[in-house]
């Protein structure tokens, strides 16, 4: 069962703003994520994260893992590893399936770990 959410205040705020950027994620020089609807999350404390749709990511490089995590305003995460026939990434993108209401925004996104990837803007 999972605990019941925060919300986000004044002690702790949460943003959600659209990217102005088109983004692209390469993980061993392959393109696994591409879009110009990135959202990026900015939290209390935090480095800012871009969340991107999952319509715009190759899930052929992606494999679900059993890892979970919890954040008491944002909800389970859900992990992925990135595996390319060579190299594997292990847990380094995560999603939220079921974001809390404060955050619903990120739901269908995924979030990538920077040492994990490269990220490209222009």
């Amino acid at each position: 069962m999972t605990a019941a959410l925060k919300i986000p205040g004044p002690d702790h705020t949460i943003s959600i703003k659209p990217s102005h950027e088109r983004l692209r994620v390469l993980f061993n020089g392959k393109v696994v994520a591409e879009t110009t609807r990135a959202l990026e999350l900015d939290e209390a404390g935090y480095r800012t994260v871009r969340y991107i749709p999952r319509g715009d990511v190759d899930m052929a490089f992606f494999e679900r893992t059993s890892r979970v995590t919890h954040c008491p305003y944002k909800g389970d995460a859900n992990y992925f590893s990135l595996v390319d026939g060579e190299h594997i990434a292990d847990n380094a993108v995560w999603t939220y399936e079921h974001p809390g209401v404060a955050v619903s925004a990120i739901a269908g996104h995924v979030a990538f770990y920077p040492a994990k990837v490269e990220f490209e803007t222009f």
